[in-house]
Parts: C-alpha cells; structure tokens; sequence
C-alpha cells in the first residue's frame, strides 16, 4: 500500500512515541492539526496502522523467560493452530513460515514452569506433531518498530515535506 512522504512521516512519529500530540507533528510538517488528526484517521481506516499501544520491558514485570518454539503440524490444520497459537496469552507472536517446521511462536512466561506448561498444553492439541523449543539466555534487541521512511528519506527535513506537498 503506496504512503505519501507526510503519511510516512506522521507514522514514524507516531511508532517512535504514541503519545506525541497532533499539534507537534503538525508544527515539525507546518500543516494544521486538524490536517494531521484527519491523515491518522485515514491511515486507521485503512489499516495501515491497528491501534496505539507502549513499549513495556517484561523482564521488569517478571516474564523472565522467551523461548522461540518451532512447530510441526499436519498440513491441513496449520491455519487452525494458527489461530488458536494466538490466543494463548504467554504466545506473543505467530509466524507461518517455510522449512522442516510450519509455525515459529515467540513465548514470554514468568518461569520454566509456565513455559513447560505451555509446551505441554500446545502438544496436546491433536493436530500438532511435535515442537523444539529454544530459549534465550539474553534478549539483545526485541523491537518491531520498524521506520516507514527509508534511511536517505528520513534524512529529508520536515520543511522539505512541507514543500513537495505544494507540488
């Protein structure tokens, strides 16, 4: 889905913090507020962007184990499993992916206790084969926010944005 530079834009502000005011995205882009709030709008109604939400640092809450959990299931089923893996609230990501196995989850639990119990819980369901679950021993870098303008494009200044919305 093709974004403009300003949709661009107001989406990276908006990935880097949630919480920025329309009013200061507006200023860096010299639109109005109201030009700003109705592109969100927009953006949302499109689906480009799903909600608004914070980062949160589980290890600080107690969810002191990630494991990445790969997943073989009978062919047919995997659209299924897929569905149900995201339900379950210790699975905070599903990837349907290529190889020997059909699913990758990344699982957050307070202890090896839970994440055993989690485990155990997705082999019982009857349409999974088996799984082999990998532990990180440190989370270096967990982050999806991803920037929707390229690196040379974020190099460009808000006043040049400003100027190609006259062309």
């Amino acid at each position: 889905m093709e974004l403009d530079d300003i949709d661009k834009f107001i989406v990276d502000k908006l990935i880097e913090n949630s919480r920025v005011s329309l009013r200061s995205i507006a200023r860096e882009l010299r639109l109005s507020p109201a030009t700003v709030h109705e592109r969100i709008q927009k953006l949302l109604a499109r689906g480009i962007i799903k909600g608004f939400t914070v980062i949160v640092d589980y290890k600080k809450l107690g969810y002191d184990v990630t494991a990445l959990i790969m997943i073989s299931v009978e062919g047919k089923y995997i659209t299924e499993i897929e569905t149900w893996l995201a339900q379950q609230p210790e699975i905070v990501a599903v990837y349907d992916i290529t190889g020997e196995f059909d699913v990758a989850v990344i699982a957050k639990t307070r202890n090896m206790s839970e994440l055993n119990k989690l485990v155990k819980r997705i082999l019982k369901h009857p349409h999974v084969k088996r799984t082999v679950t990998s532990i990180a021993f440190n989370v270096v870098k967990e982050d999806f926010r991803l920037p929707v303008l390229q690196t040379s494009e974020r190099t460009t200044s808000s006043s040049a944005l400003h100027r190609s919305r006259r062309v």
